[in-house]
């Protein structure tokens, strides 16, 4: 069994997928649905971070309200089994408008920094 975290709608739920081939075992109870995170409000006039493909949030690397200088990572983006670092476009304070563990669709703003 795989525990996965899925949006759908901007709804976010928990679910548990029984892998193909396993072996037969007494059906296991979906996870409760996890509440929705609020999203942190974008600061106004800064410049957005986005995704550049689909993946999974897999670690962030700065905390919001920190100062970031231009092309310092700001997280790890995990698509394909690959681990991608997602950077700052600029000098500023960065915002994290994503949490770890979150799947991101291409162009979502990740962060903002102004």
């Amino acid at each position: 069994m795989r525990n996965f975290i899925i949006t759908v709608d901007g709804k976010r739920y928990e679910v548990g997928v029984e892998e193909v081939g396993a072996a037969a075992s007494a059906p296991v109870p979906a996870a409760p649905a996890a509440k929705p995170a609020a999203p942190a409000p974008a600061p106004a006039g800064g410049t957005k971070v986005l995704s550049p493909f689909p993946g999974l949030i897999k670690n962030l690397l700065v905390q919001s309200g920190a100062s970031v200088k231009k092309d310092q990572p700001i997280l790890v983006l995990e698509a394909m089994k690959m681990d991608n670092d997602i950077t700052a476009p600029c000098d500023g304070v960065v915002t994290v408008l994503v949490q770890k563990g979150a799947n991101v669709e291409s162009d979502a703003v990740l962060a903002v920094v102004g």
